[in-house]
């Protein structure tokens, strides 16, 4: 069951490309996106069914949505040069952590789980943020989180 709700979190990530961002239906599947990368980890641990290949699947479908969002965003919202080096640089330390341990896994760190729901709000908080401090922000946790794995 757990498995399903990830596969699907993954379809509704792959929508996403096809979408208009910013669009009520960008929204929708968003937010749906994050609603079952909730629900799957909490069905996979309430229902006894968490698995190796489970925890794969989610981080597959995490680098999915993630990918797809940066792809959709970046281009919209205009970042500073210095934003996007930043983007890159944790990029590369995530990257070469994966390389290093052999695999995405290790990032279910309470860290991770933190940066992960802020990276989650960012979209949904621009039209009452500053978009500047808030991607400072995040992208500080995202470093400092993406560090710590190193440490994992």
């Amino acid at each position: 069951m757990a498995n399903a709700i990830t596969i699907l979190r993954i379809i509704f990530s792959m929508i996403l490309i096809f979408v208009p961002t910013f669009s009520p239906v960008f929204y929708i599947f968003y937010i749906l996106a994050g609603i079952f990368d909730m629900l799957d980890g909490f069905i996979a641990r309430k229902t006894k069914t968490e698995s190796h290949f489970g925890s794969k699947l989610d981080t597959v479908a995490d680098f999915i949505f993630v990918s797809i969002c940066l792809l959709k965003l970046i281009p919209v919202l205009s970042f500073p040069n210095y934003i996007i080096i930043w983007i890159i640089i944790i990029a590369v330390i995530k990257l070469t952590n994966a390389v290093i341990k052999k695999g995405f896994l290790g990032g279910h760190t309470k860290l991770n789980k933190l940066t992960g729901f802020l990276l989650f709000l960012y979209p949904l908080s621009l039209p009452y943020c500053s978009k500047i401090y808030t991607s400072l922000f995040v992208l500080m946790l995202c470093t400092i989180a993406a560090i710590c794995e190193i440490f994992n």
